[in-house]
């Protein structure tokens, strides 16, 4: 496993998605609770989630007491694991996602994350985006509070423009530790934000990273996918999958980069792990790099 930074703290440059082991078409949790384990095993050490990462109305904040449960009956060592969470959305139980970037609502959601997590102080919270009816920067202030209060030992934000990212950068300084947009072989236009967070210094997790390759989560079972593309034709030629492959090539898009591809088998985060192993040789690079671009 590779190993990249977040902030002060190390974590494995492959991380997992947890919110498909959540929201609609999600396995039992018997099943969910292997896939996490199956990370572990692989030498993952950060685990993507949000109190939003939920399927009806009233269970908020299901995924994140999975993740607890899992880690809880977890064999190994846990004390290096990274759990990231966000707040500021909602899921009213319609398939519909919200907005909410209320300083107090935000401050109250870390609180209760906390508390699922069963944390002293949460290792990273993001804001999960920018909410259109609260200006930015007091939305931004809430993370600053929740920094000084020792309630969250770093911040992040997803979602955002260049300029927002400045703008916490300036109200955060070194509090705020990463960027999270979407961003894959088919989805590139977060290019800016990803410049942006390796000149700062700061982590950027690629949300839906395998777009192009593989359906996402919030497709539906029946989501679109490629196939025949330079990623398919070069995993044929190395013997993996094109995940690992389109995975190897966001590692090499800047020492920032640190998927979290979503899973939900363990055979899946398994084999997303092992991208971690692959390099990748110039040639190779050159025909990826044409391809799903746009």
């Amino acid at each position: 496993m590779q190993y990249r930074t977040v902030g002060d703290t190390t974590v494995s440059a492959i991380g997992l998605g947890a919110m498909p082991l959540s929201i609609e078409h999600r396995p039992d949790e018997r099943r969910a609770i292997a896939t996490i384990h199956a990370a572990l095993d692989a030498g993952v050490t950060l685990i993507d989630t949000a109190d939003s990462y939920h399927w009806h109305a009233d269970e908020a904040g299901h995924n994140e007491l999975l993740i607890a449960r899992a880690l809880a009956r977890y064999g190994g060592d846990t004390s290096g694991v990274l759990i990231a969470t966000k707040g500021g959305r909602g899921r009213p139980g319609d398939g519909s996602w919200t907005v909410t970037g209320a300083p107090e609502h935000l401050k109250h959601a870390a609180e209760a994350s906390a508390k699922r997590l069963g944390l002293d102080a949460i290792g990273l919270y993001q804001l999960h985006k920018p909410d259109p009816a609260v200006p930015w920067a007091e939305s931004v202030g809430a993370l600053r509070e929740l920094l000084d209060a020792g309630t969250i030992r770093a911040a992040g934000i997803s979602n955002v423009t260049t300029t927002q990212i400045r703008q916490a950068h300036a109200i955060l300084g070194d509090g705020l530790v990463s960027v999270q947009n979407r961003y894959s072989p088919a989805v590139r236009d977060s290019e800016p934000q990803l410049q942006l967070s390796t000149e700062l210094g700061l982590a950027f997790l690629p949300w839906s990273p395998l777009g192009g390759i593989s359906r996402s989560s919030l497709d539906g079972p029946s989501g679109p996918a490629s196939a025949g593309t330079a990623y398919h034709r070069v995993a044929a030629e190395r013997g993996v999958s094109p995940q690992q492959i389109a995975l190897a090539w966001l590692l090499t898009r800047s020492p920032a980069v640190i998927p979290v591809p979503g899973a939900s088998r363990p055979a899946s985060v398994t084999d997303s792990a092992q991208a971690a192993k692959l390099k990748l040789s110039e040639a190779e690079l050159a025909q990826l790099d044409q391809e799903l671009s746009g």
